[in-house]
């Protein structure tokens, strides 16, 4: 059933539909942490489900934000929420395969960032699936791989633009091999812990297109300390960082 929630304490609503797969943390923390500067002009989101990362992203920029989705019911969704809160004008996406959107030659190297929250899981036959066809998308790598996202954003990027993502931990080398194998350096990583003592489980991650070597590993960012929110956990959830 569609409903129109609240996103966190933001003014922004958005439409979701319970059996699909609704906006998670992760989603929260990419649409924040994403490098934005003067320059970010033009912005692309892989995958962008029902759009919760371009509606939080016109809160921190007045860049032009776009998103790809295969998924109708989740395409339509997204319009009706870039509607609802009257982002027409600024916040455009398309109903498409990514790699068949990637294949138009006018838009190579037009993008000053982009970001994806992909599938986390690999397609294999042993991996344990949601019958629900929406989630097993959105989770297991079943319409597009890890490598087809990443070929896909060197290839829109401007010389120098930004590529954001945030995914599992257990996938940490694999990522930087693939980045560096398609020129886009890692620049910046920022792992997510749970808590103080707990292990990471997630890392957002910055890289570069056709920048230099050099990479920063910054202070990670814990949800919960001493049974309660961190101090940014808690300002995340009530403003955008």
């Amino acid at each position: 059933m569609k409903v129109l929630n609240d996103v966190l304490n933001y003014p922004l609503k958005i439409y979701q539909d319970q059996t699909f797969f609704c906006f998670s943390l992760d989603s929260i923390i990419l649409a924040n942490f994403a490098k934005i500067n003067l320059r970010t002009k033009k912005i692309l989101d892989l995958g962008t489900g029902n759009a919760i990362i371009p509606l939080i992203l016109s809160l921190r920029t007045k860049a032009y934000i776009e998103g790809v989705e295969i998924q109708e019911d989740l395409y339509t969704l997204a319009q009706e929420s870039i509607h609802f809160n009257h982002l027409d004008s600024r916040i455009r996406i398309y109903h498409q395969d990514m790699k068949e959107f990637a294949m138009n030659s006018e838009i190579f190297d037009s993008y000053d960032l982009i970001v994806s929250n992909p599938p986390y899981f690999k397609e294999e036959e042993k991996s344990i699936k949601n019958k629900d066809i929406h989630k097993v998308i959105a989770r297991h790598e079943v319409m597009i791989t890890l490598e087809e996202i990443i070929v896909i954003a060197f290839r829109l990027l401007k010389e120098g633009g930004t590529f954001c993502m945030i995914h599992r931990v257990d996938r940490f080398m694999e990522i930087l091999f693939l980045l560096r194998k398609y020129h886009l350096e890692p620049k910046h990583i920022r792992f997510v812990h749970n808590q103080v003592q707990s292990k990471a489980n997630m890392f957002y991650l910055e890289a570069m297109k056709g920048a230099k070597e050099g990479m920063t590993i910054d202070q990670p960012f814990i949800l919960y300390q001493n049974g309660e929110e961190s101090e940014e956990y808690s300002r995340m959830k009530k403003e955008v960082l």
